[in-house]
């Protein structure tokens, strides 16, 4: 087949690594793969992953009527332009419910991303808990695909940063900016903490951060496990995830996870036995947990060897992109979705949007408007827009 999968961008991102996983591997299986991107693609974000090396990288602006077999959409922004990629048939690849990336303030939006689970697209998704609201709250019968993992890179045995020992070295990891990972307040209660140590691995862009012994930012893929390897625990604090991958690739590599008990969790971490897990913000269990670990070194050593068993259970890459190719061939064959109602339901769903939109704004206070009118045209000058963003970070953290 000749399939396009649709990203936002090829930037760092644990969604867009899963794209690139599936897509490598429905190369091998000799499919046509284009990676079609609906932002700008730089040169820069070509170091951390090899897959950017291989695929055929296309602007959806550049694509024309070229026509596919199988075109994907695998982020609700995608799914709102999937009509614009001429193909016989079309998909939609679900990684979280996505509208809950965005708080209730922005009920309109929220509605929006929504609606992409309901323009009537076959379905695969990564997790159950995912499957089941999909199918209970839009009635679609998705497929379930659980993402594999890289053992020939996430190993007990390999290079690190610097040995474990007595002392316990906590990871932070994840973007800041985005309030649903919470790595400031992560960062903050390890600090809180007992932990001897505390490293900081990122895609933000920074050089340094205030109170991390190490930082780690924007490394490619291939230089991941090191750091994991020379941790003993990643303190993971996000209130929404898809699978929730970065807690099982420090299993992998020895090392064990404090999460609190979000969506895609439960898929394989299980609380007091391969790692610890809390209610949603619950500061002071998080901290008690670290303390727990500093001064428990057998718990510590037996949530590690029991996180090294779940992850020998585990499938690879491989086991997971064959299982996923398979669907994609399914999808295939099932009764084309028409290009033309997709666009008329997207267009749709985009007025209903604008005008519920139209009429949050209005209930805005004026200087409310004002101040974030100044505010993107302050962005636009990028000295102004790096130094707010570092002091955003930084607050995130000490605030």
């Amino acid at each position: 087949m000749k399939i396009a999968f649709f990203v936002g961008s090829a930037d760092i991102s644990g969604g867009t690594y899963v794209v690139f996983q599936h897509a490598l591997h429905a190369i091998q299986e000799g499919h046509d793969v284009t990676l079609v991107l609906q932002y700008p693609y730089v040169a820069s974000q070509r170091k951390w992953h090899p897959a950017l090396d291989v695929l055929r990288i296309v602007q959806i602006w550049d694509l024309g009527e070229e026509h596919f077999d199988l075109a994907i959409a695998t982020w609700w922004r995608t799914a709102t332009e999937l009509h614009k990629i001429n193909a016989d048939q079309y998909a939609y690849f679900v990684q979280s419910i996505e509208s809950r990336f965005y708080p209730d303030a922005e009920r309109p939006l929220q509605s929006l991303v929504d609606s992409t689970y309901d323009l009537g697209l076959p379905v695969v998704t990564e997790a159950t808990w995912i499957q089941e609201h999909l199918q209970e709250r839009h009635g679609n019968d998705a497929r379930l695909v659980r993402n594999g993992i890289r053992k020939d890179l996430y190993r007990l045995d390999g290079p690190t940063h610097a040995p474990r020992g007595r002392d316990l070295r906590v990871l932070v990891e994840g973007p800041f900016g985005v309030f649903f990972k919470n790595v400031g307040r992560s960062l903050k209660l390890a600090r809180t903490s007992r932990a001897d140590q505390t490293w900081l691995l990122t895609s933000s862009q920074l050089r340094w951060y205030p109170g991390v012994d190490r930082l780690f930012s924007r490394v490619p893929i291939d230089q991941v496990p090191a750091i994991y390897r020379s941790c003993d625990v990643i303190v993971k604090l996000s209130y929404v995830e898809g699978m929730f991958g970065p807690p099982l690739e420090m299993f992998h590599c020895g090392g064990t996870a404090i999460v609190y008990n979000v969506t895609g969790h439960d898929e394989y971490i299980r609380n007091g036995e391969n790692a610890l897990v809390l209610q949603r913000d619950d500061e002071a269990g998080v901290v008690n947990a670290l303390n727990l670990l500093k001064d428990s070194p057998d718990e510590l050593q037996r949530l590690k060897h029991n996180a090294i068993a779940t992850a020998e259970a585990w499938p690879d890459w491989d086991t997971s992109s064959t299982q996923f190719e398979a669907v994609l061939r399914q999808m295939h064959t099932m009764p084309a979705v028409d290009r033309i109602e997709l666009r008329e339901r997207n267009e749709h769903f985009w007025a209903r949007y604008v005008a519920d939109e139209n009429e949050r704004l209005k209930h805005i206070p004026q200087h409310v408007s004002l101040r974030k009118r100044v505010g993107a045209r302050l962005y636009r000058i990028r000295a102004i827009h790096d130094f707010r963003q570092w002091c955003r970070y930084i607050g995130e953290g000490w605030f």
